[in-house]
């Protein structure tokens, strides 16, 4: 799949974004990344609310393999063959694939950030750390 062929695939559901990902490209609205175009096809983000409708369609999740194994990303599954034919259906599943993105989102805790540590207490911790080494050795 070409840039110009997702672009026209995605017209009806409004605009996106289509950056280069590993051997695709990664299709993002409002900043979220929804589905990823790739040599085997076209994969939706997909999460316990909409998983059922790609296996009633008889779709897969994506797969890869590795050398030692082949890994399943159930987060995405591919978009059924019919769809890319309706021009109508196909926007209602992008719809539900950016709003499991999203719900997926939502449920990533946020990162804590790393305090910058003050290198004077560094040294005052350190000199405790001896002086409870010194003290325990000293009631021996």
């Amino acid at each position: 799949m070409d840039r110009e062929f997702l672009i026209d695939l995605f017209a009806d559901f409004g605009p996106v974004t289509i950056r280069k990902m590993f051997s695709g490209y990664g299709i993002s609205a409002d900043g979220i990344n929804f589905a990823l175009a790739l040599r085997a096809g076209l994969f939706f983000r997909a999460d316990e609310h909409t998983i059922p409708d790609y296996e009633a369609e008889g779709s897969k999740p994506f797969q890869y393999s590795t050398r030692a194994k082949t890994v399943t990303v159930n987060s995405y599954w591919q978009l059924p063959a019919r769809l890319f034919d309706d021009s109508e259906e196909l926007p209602q599943w992008a719809r539900a694939a950016l709003a499991a993105a999203q719900r997926a989102k939502v449920k990533k805790r946020p990162r804590t950030k790393k305090v910058a540590s003050n290198p004077a207490t560094k040294r005052v911790a350190k000199k405790s750390v001896r002086r409870v080494g010194k003290a325990k050795r000293a009631h021996r």
